[in-house]
């Protein structure tokens, strides 16, 4: 399926149950003012592009979301979870529902594609048996179209193929939401196409909900139901990827004619 026509029909399907919400954020560093008053929110099934420049506040919201950083102020309400307030057993158990997509893939080197994807199920659900992990790492890198990399390291792979063993990787805890941070970095058009292709088809297999963050207009256009423009810290526009575009806002200008 072409992604367009698949995002069309992804975006008719998204329904109204709300499973984050973010109102009046705030976070400094010091005398530095990184997120200034951002609030938003992300419903079921639904993918929701955050668009800005390096600096602006992106990367540092998604790890105020997963308890990676606490905010100064305001409020972040996740699945029913109110994060800045869980303790670290809790965020454990949060976390197993919110997977994180980390830019550079974040794989072990030293472990072999197959251990890297067994270590989450090790470590956080506990699963030994030989068959079952080996049950679901199958499964998931089928999905992403790497079955034969089970027993090849990081090092021998390309850097859009660790792209999508992140993905396998966040995946196979099943969460409900994916956090995808700059998930095209450093890529190729093509293979960047391919990764977007990719996040429209797991959001469809696995029914989450996805906040993507990005400074690439060609996933925010590919991937997105909605965007939000994040400028000096501030949300400061919210819509359809058209309807931000059709502003003409000067400071988007610089995204869409790129």
């Amino acid at each position: 399926m072409e992604a367009s026509t698949q995002k069309n029909e992804l975006q008719n399907s998204t329904t109204s149950k709300k499973v984050v919400e973010i109102r009046n954020l705030e976070k400094n560093f010091g005398d530095q003012v990184v997120l200034k008053d951002v609030s938003l929110d992300l419903y079921e099934r639904e993918n929701l592009v955050i668009l800005g420049k390096s600096g602006s506040g992106k990367s540092v919201l998604i790890k105020c979301m997963v308890g990676l950083l606490k905010p100064d102020h305001g409020k972040i309400h996740v699945l029913g979870y109110d994060v800045p307030s869980l303790s670290s057993e809790e965020l454990n158990e949060y976390r197993l529902q919110v997977g994180f997509a980390f830019q550079g893939s974040a794989l072990y080197d030293s472990m072999t594609i197959r251990e890297n994807l067994e270590f989450p199920l090790k470590r956080n659900l506990k699963i030994f048996d030989k068959e079952i992990l080996d049950d679901r790492v199958i499964t998931s890198l089928r999905e992403v179209g790497l079955e034969n990399s089970i027993e090849k390291r990081p090092a021998e792979l390309s850097g859009g193929m660790k792209k999508r063993i992140g993905i396998a990787r966040t995946l196979i805890l099943k969460p409900k939401i994916i956090l995808y941070d700059e998930p095209t970095s450093g890529l190729d058009p093509i293979t960047a196409a391919e990764i977007n292709e990719l996040i429209l088809s797991m959001r469809d297999k696995h029914n989450t909900s996805s906040i993507i963050i990005t400074h690439d207009i060609s996933s925010a256009r590919a991937t997105s139901d909605r965007v939000v423009a994040l400028f000096d810290g501030v949300n400061k526009l919210e819509g359809t990827f058209d309807e931000l575009k059709a502003t003409g806002d000067k400071e988007l200008v610089q995204f869409f004619n790129y």
